[in-house]
């Protein structure tokens, strides 16, 4: 039989077989060198040859992929441009929407894109319709506010009249009138309130003046005390004047009701510090009191109109329930914002205006 043997050196390996004739021993070989190399060659051959070839699979199965998810990629691109838009801000019209050869109802992708513009039109039909109620419900306020403020004035007006003649009157008449006039002033502060927001909401501009946020600073401080001498009413503010463009009428109001706000709910004894500096080109007022802080379940509503906590009902100072959406409506027709933390013994009023 065959057999390779190993020569060694550099004879190699050989292929040899033996054959006895009588005395004689016949053994013949031939070398595998040409053998192993045609085999390697092959080999190196074969693999490169596979070796490109799955390559080139490869690519063709991901350039068919890419190309069959294009239109995927298509209708994402249109959900992610929806997905920016601030819907929250009043902004009713999405003219983002699916291409038609992506919407061919034929294909899974064709079905996604279909839905897709069809989901956008209801959401863009809801949002016209909710802002349309909106206004409706703000020219409603607008109207009825304005509408309001004359009979009101003359019912307080007349009320004084008839406490002022001095005629003989009852004690009950006598409180009757003091509580309708005291009421009618009451509600012509709330009318006089509900317009102004309506007016902010209607996106009403403020008067674009210079404002020396320091005197406002001053004379809020000055007013709180006073009005209440039972708190102590600090004020912190710098040498230099901090000065930004906006409605001086509508800022010290900011300012008032922050101050009231605070006289309102916290205890005598407390202790209110109004605070200004310039930073980062923003002016920054800060009403901070070490009272008994805010409930965590009205921190989140706590611009809303009449939000109330069960602690903080008292109609103590003419109080409204609109103060602080007054504030955040004002600040925010100045471009700015306002911010509040709050924790037992310390709540903190932020509110930033450009300078």
């Amino acid at each position: 039989m065959p057999t390779t043997i190993d020569l060694g050196g550099e004879l190699g390996a050989f292929r040899v077989a033996a054959q006895q004739n009588g005395d004689t021993t016949l053994i013949a070989g031939i070398s595998l060198s040409d053998v192993t190399a045609t085999t390697g060659a092959l080999t190196a051959i074969l693999v490169t040859v596979g070796s490109v070839t799955l390559l080139l699979v490869l690519l063709a199965l991901a350039l068919i992929v890419r190309r069959t998810l294009r239109p995927l990629d298509r209708v994402a691109e249109v959900a992610q441009r929806v997905a920016g838009r601030p819907l929250a801000e009043g902004a009713v019209h999405i003219p983002e929407r699916v291409t038609e050869p992506d919407t061919d109802v034929r294909t899974e992708v064709g079905r996604v894109g279909d839905s897709l513009n069809t989901l956008l039109g209801h959401i863009e039909a809801a949002l016209a319709s909710r802002q349309l109620s909106e206004e409706r419900l703000k020219r409603f306020i607008a109207d009825a506010s304005h509408e309001l403020r004359t009979p009101l004035a003359s019912i307080r007006g007349y009320a004084q009249l008839s406490l002022g003649e001095g005629v003989p009157m009852t004690e009950m008449q006598q409180r009757s009138l003091s509580r309708i006039a005291a009421e009618s002033a009451r509600m012509a502060e709330l009318v006089d309130d509900l317009l102004l927001l309506a007016r902010l909401d209607a996106g009403q501009p403020v008067r674009r003046e210079p404002v020396d946020l320091t005197l406002l600073a001053i004379d809020a401080v000055s007013d709180a005390h006073a009005a209440d001498g039972s708190r102590s009413w600090l004020l912190d503010v710098p040498e230099a004047p901090i000065s930004v463009l906006g409605d001086e009428n509508r800022l010290r109001q900011v300012l008032a009701n922050l101050l009231r706000n605070a006289r309102v709910h916290t205890a005598p004894g407390t202790v209110v510090t109004t605070s200004l500096r310039a930073r980062d080109g923003d002016a920054l007022i800060e009403v901070v009191d070490d009272g008994p802080g805010i409930d965590p379940a009205m921190k989140d509503r706590l611009f809303d109109r009449f939000a109330r906590g069960d602690q903080a009902r008292s109609r103590e100072a003419g109080s409204t329930g609109l103060g602080l959406s007054i504030v955040h409506a004002i600040v925010a027709a100045h471009q700015g914002d306002i911010t509040v933390r709050s924790r037992p013994g310390e709540t903190v009023f932020t509110i930033r205006l450009p300078l």
